[in-house]
């Protein structure tokens, strides 16, 4: 059955490969994106997705944009929650807004989709929320503390969630992506990737068509006995 998805942060990379599974699964599919607006063009040309630029962190525009999407594509049954973006450094040389900014995107933008889109899905009886995590909000990680605690509050708030949604047919689920041969992590210094690649027990990068089908999965009428879980796809360089 086709639905209409929605995927932030839906233009490059992660969210790219998402777009692309769940419209290969017949869903009508539309991606969200932040700034790049000649990026977005040339995506939307290539795959024949539209692309919708807001920014997730605000809260009335999730509301406004999800509203006019429904009342053009239908009724947002699947909302990926994605879009993130990283201010790294160290605590003592971290401003308030490198924290908030994170804080405000990458956690808050899960908050306020869900806001956007959970009552309709709820009336309808029927949703899947997937938000997207990280390794580095399990295990954390030096130079992060706004993202590793952003990305772990997604863990939770995915699970607090699961647990409201569960008896209306909504599941809600993460997954925590390890190290992905996207734009990030290719901006990363070779010296310093090689050292990750060396700690990945499967010896490469993920891709992330791999994380692509792990929300195709969970989106699926199949994983209606999955909620509150998630899916680490890190190659075994975190296990718990």
């Amino acid at each position: 059955m086709a639905r209409v998805a929605i995927v932030t942060g839906g233009t490059r990379g992660i969210g790219e490969a998402i777009c692309l599974r769940l419209q290969k699964q017949g869903h009508i599919v539309i991606a969200n994106y932040a700034g790049n607006e000649e990026k977005a063009r040339a995506f939307t040309q290539r795959h024949g997705i539209p692309a919708i630029r807001w920014d997730v962190g605000d809260h009335e525009a999730c509301i406004h944009n999800c509203n006019d999407i429904a009342a053009e594509y239908g009724a947002i049954d699947i909302v990926i929650n994605n879009a993130g973006v990283t201010r790294d450094g160290v605590l003592h040389k971290m401003s308030f807004d490198d924290w908030n900014e994170v804080m405000r995107i990458n956690l808050g933008g899960c908050f306020n989709m869900a806001k956007a889109t959970f009552p309709g899905m709820r009336e309808r009886g029927w949703g899947r929320i997937v938000n997207i995590g990280s390794i580095n909000g399990q295990a954390g990680q030096y130079g992060q503390v706004n993202y590793a605690a952003a990305k772990s509050g997604i863990h939770g708030f995915t699970k607090a969630l699961a647990q409201e949604g569960a008896k209306f047919g909504i599941t809600v689920n993460a997954i925590a992506p390890g190290y992905i041969d996207t734009d990030m992590v290719a901006a990363v210094p070779a010296q310093v990737l090689e050292k990750i690649v060396a700690k990945i027990p499967v010896g490469r990068l993920g891709h992330a068509e791999e994380i692509a089908r792990g929300v195709a999965f969970l989106t699926s009428d199949n994983a209606g006995f999955v909620t509150g879980s998630t899916m680490s796809i890190n190659g075994g360089q975190h296990m718990y």
